[in-house]
């Protein structure tokens, strides 16, 4: 008596269907998905220069003047120069780049006004959508 040896297994017809069909999902889902993490970056992008507004406010009451240009951000960390009523670290960390590792734009005279930017994904000034310029 013979027995017949029964081997399960995909053919490849199968694999290659399975595959098409992975590839398909891929095309359709992976473009939203990306979409919904350049629309993070952004709201990141966002609330880190609402932290670092805030932090300004503050170095602004003890100081009576808002950092330089030349200062920058990283004055909020530690102080430079001359800074007798300086009470920080006004952040707890690091001042961070956004969210596409580029530094954050500051400019200030120093007395009345600051602006913070960010250039958004491309790294240059102007451009549209998720490479638009970012401010508060």
């Amino acid at each position: 008596m013979k027995r017949e040896h029964s081997q399960s297994g995909f053919t490849l017809i199968e694999l290659l269907v399975v595959l098409a069909i992975m590839a398909m999902l891929v095309g359709l889902v992976g473009p939203r998905v990306l979409g919904y993490m350049d629309d993070a970056r952004v709201k990141t992008t966002r609330i880190q220069m609402a932290g670092y507004r805030s932090a300004l406010e503050i170095f602004r009451l003890d100081m009576g003047r808002y950092p330089t240009s030349d200062e920058g951000l990283r004055s909020l960390v530690e102080a430079s120069g001359q800074m007798p009523n300086w009470r920080g670290p006004y952040l707890d960390q690091r001042v961070a780049n956004d969210p596409w590792g580029h530094p954050y734009i500051y400019l200030s005279d120093g007395r009345s006004q600051f602006s913070i930017l960010s250039l958004g994904r491309d790294g240059k000034e102007g451009g549209e959508g998720v490479d638009a310029d970012i401010s508060p």
